[in-house]
């Protein structure tokens, strides 16, 4: 197996060093951010996208797999997040299992659907599946349609921590941030991952080595969409509302710009990439819609300039994995 591809030899210790070194200095910078008096909310929100970017970098950047829908994943989550704490009034826990677990039975209904096609059928089979579910949203009444869920109550986690409390709920999203970056982590360097980034590169070969494409791709689908809920759960916890702005077809083009900005099939790229355009949504919002011609301008110049994406090209540069 490990003859297939460059990418399917097992990372070696000096890459594999290198992305733990870079982890421990990203926890521990995430770690202190109360500490220096950045704008919480801003952060706890750019974590959220980071969870969402890096989910879909896995279905993409290491599965070959292009979703135009993964918006119908954060969006149900936060649809049933939101109804789970604000109706049914359970603890705040159960509400995100809830939440994670309707994106997940989402993931598997529709991975059954999508995966059956390659390529560009199956981009704009997600992406037929994310509008259909918009326009589900749109009539159904839990979702109180256009005005949303408004007014989440937070409660107490386990019945101990205050979520009200800033800190304590920074501490709780980047608790859930850095649990699926590392679920993430271990799968792509797993024999599961390898087998993965093999039917990236030739599935015609993987599968002429008995491996069952289809039940890989199904498998890191449903992975990708369930971590994808996880992310929206989390990001009602931070914004206390769930919104139709969540699901539309805008969002799932916000996911790959993240993504391709920093840096596709990179481990630490999503992340900066969710973090570049979102204080860029954040401290150019003084602009108004002239955000997004400002955002497809750097997207271009990005594309132009940086082809690998911000992390690829430093990986590159300074040869090492990140």
């Amino acid at each position: 197996m490990t003859a297939m591809t460059d990418d399917t030899i097992r990372v070696p210790p000096r890459a594999m060093r290198d992305e733990i070194i870079a982890f421990c200095a990203m926890a521990g910078l995430l770690a202190i951010v109360p500490l220096t008096g950045i704008y919480p909310f801003f952060v706890m929100q750019a974590l959220c996208f980071a969870l969402l970017a890096c989910a879909f970098n896995l279905l993409i950047g290491y599965g070959g797999l292009l979703s135009f829908g993964h918006a119908m994943f954060l969006g149900t989550a936060g649809y049933v997040t939101a109804h789970a704490l604000k109706v049914w009034a359970v603890p705040p826990e159960i509400g995100i299992l809830a939440g994670t677990g309707a994106a997940a039975a989402l993931a598997v209904i529709t991975g059954l659907v999508a995966i059956r096609r390659q390529g560009i059928y199956f981009a704009m089979i997600t992406l037929a599946l994310s509008q259909l579910l918009f326009f589900v949203y749109v009539q159904t009444p839990f979702t109180h349609g256009e005005d949303g869920i408004q007014g989440v109550p937070l409660g107490h986690l386990f019945g101990v921590f205050n979520l009200a409390n800033s800190t304590i709920l920074y501490y709780v999203v980047l608790a859930g941030f850095l649990f699926g970056f590392l679920l993430i982590f271990r799968t792509i360097n797993s024999p599961f991952g390898e087998v993965l980034k093999a039917v990236r590169e030739n599935e015609p070969r993987a599968i002429s080595l008995g491996y069952k494409t289809e039940q890989y791709k199904l498998l890191a689908y449903i992975l990708s969409g369930t971590l994808a809920g996880l992310a929206g759960s989390l990001k009602v916890l931070v914004a206390q509302n769930a919104s139709l702005t969540d699901v539309e077809v805008g969002m799932s083009g916000q996911i790959v710009l993240m993504t391709l900005v920093g840096g596709l099939g990179t481990v630490f790229g999503p992340v900066v990439g969710a973090f570049v355009i979102i204080a860029m949504q954040q401290y150019l919002a003084g602009f108004g819609q002239w955000v997004t011609v400002i955002q497809g301008c750097i997207f271009v110049a990005c594309v132009l300039t940086f082809r690998r994406g911000v992390i690829g090209e430093i990986a590159h540069y300074f040869r090492r994995s990140l």
